[in-house]
Order: structure tokens, then C-alpha cells, then sequence
């Protein structure tokens, strides 16, 4: 017998959005809906409780397949599903064997990607300043198949060069090599405020050597764009979108102006971004960076060339106070990078904001990335945002968001001239400020920093490395090489190719003298001093970076040097009136907010009276009071208790909770503060410790 076919909808026939609404609202007792129930992005999107297929204008059959313009579903038909993403590791050891043997661990244990960060003078990294330092890094390294990536900063034609030469001298078919250059001139400029030669001249390396790259790497991208430094800065997803796209106009036109196609300049781009914690957001902002790029592309008369996607773990969300929950915000990342389709993710040491990185946390970064996509495999599905209300509304709403910006940024004359105005800083800095204003009143919470804090957590301590020392042993190295006649001879020539007129020397033609010296044993500065034309630096004030929890943490490295000097951390003195219930979640609430800037909370259980609660604080060695208990007991006891605590010894009285109308009545009893979800938590917390004498 046949059993009767389940029909759902025939129990649970579908609900129309403005029926739902109609309850919400209901339920909601003339509270606002989009008050109480609507948040809003620092773009000024909101995000909707609810969405509906009705939210779905730009996604759906209109964001076309994998694989097809405008890319939103993924840059490749097949996404990563036959491979999975490159996992990349990031190393910028300094000691060339320590760097070599970091390498081979990682490759030997599911790395796919090497990225190096070179050392320089605004921040230490791996020294490399030949292509000997490249055989030495890579040393015992298998090649074949293996992608490596360069931030060389400002040195990065130099750079560029001894890799190159590197690879020539290490493989047979150049169509093998895998990598980036990441030449990225205002990327440097907006992070350090100095390129130590003039804009014009690195851009014209960055063109000449996208030229070289695209006639002799096939599988190799010569140009950058990295917003690094504008996301730390504090700028919103969209703020991010905009200005990548603005900088990678900038450097199609100047491509497209030293002679290369639009789709050949396009396709020696890689786009890196940073992703913090906000899952969806992070999501939606990759899948629209792919739909604006396509749309630039198509306006600039370019061939079809989705964007090389690559991104990493925020450097504003790291943090240095219980950095282990840095491990949540790198599997955050991760997963927001490996469903929004990039090619390629590099995710930070959980110990990185504390200096080099240990053997533990490189193991850990690259663990976050095979667990998830080896076990969880998440690269199985191609897009699979693709379809939700949500994230599509989402995307739709941030790639016309960043476009709008966008289109402001070229208005002004491009992303050079807004850099170098410094209009980029004057947009973001609205944004850092309200986001500073959430992190004051906690609205954004840091957990661990923020909220939750552990006073008592054991510190991650990390062995400085002795840099001068490494930088003097590798600039005796460079010294005592062989200064051979093809040496010579090689730089000489690289200094004709590069005071030749531009006009008598085709695309690439400096890079090649370039290479060929690196070859014969050139050093990066050799290259530099010979390839210059221009002499000159440009200087603009950096881009300030935030970390979200930077104040917090100064206030904790204040207590930290406190107790260091007196045996004892500044402290204030809960006084829990009534019973448990009464000051149990007041009392919790307020120990987790004074813990965030380093003031220990002296707890107790309760105490029956005014009097115990006094006595037990003049006892206590503390000069802060905070009364915790219920509105309803305050009414009582506060215009007793407060004279009490002010005649033992307070020299400042807290009460935990609004005062509402009583507030009056509060103060004249002696209360100085309130403290209250959504109060100025960071001033609060400053205030006392200036009062303390911990702050000057």
C-alpha cells in the first residue's frame, strides 16, 4: 500500500513578509522596528532581521555562473573545487637558516605558498639581498608547483630582479614558475608616508617590470594592489572596495600608458585584502571586489580577466592580550576567504602582534587552513553564498556602495592624487571614529581585551631577534662575495638600458638588464643605485594604524608596569549589597569592565549592611567603590551606604546601573559615576587610572 504523499506547504502554507512584520511589530509594543531589530554596517547598510527572494535584485541569474562575468560566483568555472586554495604562509625571518628550515616545515606539512616579507627599514623581515639569500632560503626546496610570493616595499624592482634570477638559474621551463612581485608603490606610500625615490620612477619600474613578467613568467603577477594599510587605518568594507579598485585604475592606465594591453595589465594584478571578523560582511566583500572589477575591466574595453584574489588575516583585529582567541578570528578569515572564493589565503600567526612568530603558532596558521579545507571541505561547493537572501542583498548593497566612493576618489583625480591630498585619510577618519566610539562604549566588543578579559593570564613572551647583528652579518656576506668581471659588466650595462631614452627601449628591456645582473651576482642595492634615473624621495603622513584593541591594551600594559613598580595593580572595591541575586549580574558586569583597562576588582559574596560594606573597604587598600546591587535595593541603600564608603576612605563612588530619575538624589548621596551597558567604557577606565596616578 502506497503511503499518501507528504505535502508541507499544505500544513504550513507560506507567510507573506509583510504578514511576519505585521507580528513583529505587534509583539514589539510600539517599540521601533528598525530601532530594536535593524543594525547597521559603518557604510550605513542595514542588516535586515529577515530577508526574501524579494531582496534578491543583483544576485541570482543576473550575477551570471562561476567562472562568467561579473564573477560574483567565483573568478573560475569550477571554483577551488578541484584543489582547494593555495595555503599560504607568510615568513619574515631574518636569519637566513632559520628562515630556510621554517620553509621546509611548512612545506612538508601542507603549505602550498611561500610569502616572503623583506626586510627593510620601516619594519624587519627576511634579509635577502642576492640571489645567493634566495638559494639559501630555498635550499633543499622542491620548486616545481610551488608558488612564492614577494613584500619587498619600496625595494620591490630589486627584489623582483633576484627572484627572477633565482627561478632562471633553478628551472628549466619558465612556464612552471608560480608567483607575485606585488609591486604596489602607493601601498608603500600610504603605509610609511615614504618611497625613497619619486612616484613617477617607481611607477615606471612597476610598468617596466609587468611588461618583463608578462613576456617571460606566464604563471607570475608583477603588480599589487594591497589596502592594507587603509583597512588598518579603520576603514569600512566598502571604504576597502572602493580604494582597491581606484588603485588598480590607477595602475591599468599606468600600464596601459608604458604600452601594454588592458588585458595583459589586468592580468598581472593581484588584489590582496584583509578580513576581520564580521563573517558575512567579509563573505560579501570578496564576491563584490569580483563584480567591480569585472565592471571596471569592461568599461576600460579590457577582454574578460576575473580578479586574482588573495587574503589575509586583518592586522587590525590581532591582538596582544590573550592572543589565543586570535585563533578564532584566523578561522573566521579562513572561512569567510575560502567561501567567498579566493584563490589564495594567508592567515597570521596567532602570536604575530607580539612579535616573530613561534614554531607552534606557524604550525597552528597553517593546521587552521588544512582543517578546514581538508576536513570541512569547503571548497567542495563553488560559491556556496551564492543563493542566500542575504549575502546577495549584501553584496548587491557593498559593491554600490564602493562604487559610489569610488567614483568620488576619480572625481578628484584618481587614487595618486587622493593619496598624495591626503583625502584618502580625511574619508576614512570619520569611520575610525566611529568605530572608536564603539569600541569605547564595548558596542564592538574584543574578546579577551574588551570583554572577558584574565588579569591573571600568563604572558606569551617572545626572544627579541638581534637585527643588527643579522643585517651587519649579511652586509659582510654581500661584501666579501666575488666581484667578478660579468658582475660588473652586467651593472654597467643596466645602468645604460636605464639612462636611455624611454622612447628607444621597449617594455621590459630595464628589468631584463635588471635580471641579468641579479644573474651575475648583483646585490639589491646594486641594482637600485644602477637602474635609477630620478633621484628623489616622495613623503606623505602615513596612514595612522588602529588595532581595534590598541586602547585597551595601553591601559593593561599601564596596570602591567604598575604592578611591576608597587607589588599590587590598581584596584576598586565592589560593594554587593543584598543577596546573590540581587548583585550577581551587576557584579559580574562590572568586574568584566574594569578588568579591560587593568583594574583589579576585589570581589566578595555580599555584604547584610552599610556598615560591613564599609568597614571591609577601608580594608581593602583600594580608593574606588563600586555599589552593585538592584534598582530596587539602590533606593534604599545608596543614601547610606555612599556617605560610608566616602567617610572610610573613597575617593571616587561608582554605582553599577542607569540612575534613571534617581540620579539626582544619587549624587547628593555622594555618587561621582554611573557605569551602565553602553556608557564610555574607555574613558571611564582612563579617567580613574589618571586619577589613580597610573596614567600621566
Amino acid at each position: 500500500m502506497l503511503e499518501p504523499e507528504l505535502k508541507i506547504l499544505d500544513d504550513f502554507p507560506p507567510v507573506s513578509y509583510e504578514s511576519w512584520r505585521a507580528i513583529v511589530e505587534k509583539d514589539l509594543r510600539g517599540t521601533s522596528f528598525d530601532d530594536t531589530l535593524v543594525t547597521e554596517t559603518y557604510e550605513g547598510i542595514g542588516i535586515q532581521p529577515l530577508y526574501t527572494a524579494g531582496d534578491q535584485q543583483g544576485g541570482g541569474d543576473q550575477s551570471g555562473f562561476p567562472g562568467a562575468p561579473p564573477h560574483t560566483r567565483g573568478g573560475r568555472l569550477l571554483g577551488n573545487t578541484t584543489a582547494g586554495w593555495e595555503i599560504c604562509q607568510e615568513h619574515a625571518e631574518p636569519d637566513p637558516a632559520a628562515l630556510n628550515n621554517a620553509i621546509l616545515d611548512d612545506l612538508n606539512n601542507g603549505v602550498t605558498s611561500i610569502h616572503l616579507r623583506l626586510d627593510s627599514m620601516q619594519r624587519p623581515g627576511a634579509i635577502i639581498q642576492a640571489v645567493s639569500d634566495f638559494e639559501s632560503a630555498f635550499a633543499a626546496v622542491d620548486l616545481d608547483g610551488l608558488c612564492i610570493s614577494l613584500d619587498a616595499g619600496p625595494n620591490f624592482f630589486p627584489a623582483a630582479a633576484c627572484l627572477a634570477a633565482f627561478w632562471k638559474s633553478r628551472s628549466e621551463d619558465p612556464a612552471t614558475v608560480r608567483g607575485a612581485f606585488n609591486a604596489d608603490p602607493l601601498h608603500v606610500l600610504a603605509g610609511a608616508g615614504r618611497l625613497p625615490l619619486p612616484l613617477d620612477e617607481a611607477m615606471n619600474r612597476m610598468v617596466d617590470l609587468a611588461a618583463w613578467t608578462s613576456k617571460n613568467l606566464p604563471g607570475v603577477t608583477a603588480v599589487g594592489v594591497d589596502t592594507g594599510p587603509y583597512h588598518l587605518a579603520g576603514a569600512s568594507a566598502a571604504q576597502d572596495l572602493a580604494v582597491s579598485m581606484a588603485t588598480g585604475i590607477e595602475y591599468l592606465r599606468t600600464m596601459e600608458r608604458g604600452g601594454l594591453s588592458v588585458a595583459a595589465a589586468a592580468g598581472q594584478i593581484r588584489f590582496t585584502y584583509r578580513l576581520g571578523c564580521r563573517l558575512f560582511l567579509a563573505i560579501a566583500k570578496l564576491r563584490a571586489a569580483r563584480r567591480l572589477w569585472a565592471r571596471i575591466i569592461e568599461a576600460s574595453g579590457g577582454d574578460d580577466a576575473p580578479l586574482n584574489m588573495h587574503v589575509r588575516t586583518a592586522d587590525r583585529v590581532l591582538t596582544r592580550r590573550d592572543p589565543w582567541v586570535n585563533l578564532l578570528r584566523n578561522t573566521v578569515a579562513c572561512f569567510a576567504g575560502a567561501v567567498g572564493g579566493a584563490e589564495t589565503i594567508t592567515l597570521a600567526p596567532f602570536d604575530s602582534a607580539l612579535g616573530p612568530p613561534d614554531e607552534l603558532s606557524m604550525r597552528i596558521a597553517r593546521n587552521t587552513q588544512l582543517l578546514l579545507r581538508e576536513e570541512s571541505h569547503l571548497h567542495r561547493v563553488i560559491d556556496p553564498a551564492g543563493g542566500s537572501w542575504f549575502v546577495e542583498k549584501l553584496t548587491d548593497e557593498l559593491a554600490e556602495t564602493a562604487w559610489a566612493i569610488l567614483q568620488e576618489i576619480e572625481s578628484r583625480g584618481g587614487a595618486t592624487a587622493a593619496l598624495l591630498s591626503g583625502r584618502l585619510g580625511e574619508q576614512i577618519q570619520p569611520t575610525w571614529q566611529a568605530r572608536r566610539k564603539n569600541l569605547a562604549t564595548r558596542s564592538d566588543a574584543v574578546t579577551g581585551v574588551s570583554e572577558f578579559p584574565n588579569l591573571n593570564e600568563e604572558a606569551i613572551t617572545r626572544e627579541p631577534v638581534d637585527l643588527d647583528s643579522l643585517r651587519s652579518a649579511a652586509a659582510e656576506r654581500i661584501d666579501r662575495r666575488a666581484i667578478t668581471v660579468a658582475t660588473t659588466e652586467a651593472l654597467a650595462h643596466l645602468s645604460s638600458v636605464a639612462k636611455a631614452d624611454e622612447s628607444a627601449r621597449s617594455g621590459g628591456d630595464l628589468t631584463a638588464a635588471a635580471v641579468e645582473a641579479a644573474a651575475a651576482g648583483a646585490s639589491t642595492a646594486e641594482i637600485t643605485a644602477a637602474s635609477i634615473v630620478k633621484r628623489g624621495e616622495v613623503s606623505i603622513p602615513p596612514l595612522t594604524p588602529h588595532p581595534l584593541a590598541g586602547p585597551f591594551e595601553l591601559l593593561r600594559d599601564a596596570s602591567d608596569q604598575w604592578l611591576a613598580q608597587h607589588g599590587r595593580r590598581p584596584s576598586v572595591f565592589l560593594a554587593n549589597l543584598g543577596p546573590v541575586a540581587h548583585h550577581t549580574a551587576r557584579t559580574t558586569y562590572t568586574r568584566n569592565l574594569f578588568e579591560a583597562g587593568g583594574l583589579e576588582a576585589l570581589t566578595n559574596d555580599d555584604f547584610p549592611d552599610a556598615d560591613s560594606a564599609a568597614a571591609a573597604f577601608a580594608g581593602s587598600g583600594s580608593s574606588i567603590a563600586v555599589i552593585c546591587s538592584s534598582d530596587k535595593l539602590y533606593q534604599t541603600v545608596v543614601a547610606d551606604l555612599a556617605p560610608k564608603l566616602r567617610k572610610a576612605g573613597a575617593r571616587t563612588i561608582i554605582l553599577a546601573g542607569r540612575p534613571g530619575e534617581n540620579e539626582p538624589a544619587y549624587r547628593a548621596a555622594g555618587i561621582d559615576r554611573f557605569i551602565f551597558a553602553g556608557c564610555d567604557v574607555l574613558a571611564i577606565l582612563t579617567d580613574l587610572l589618571r586619577e589613580e596616578g597610573v596614567l600621566s
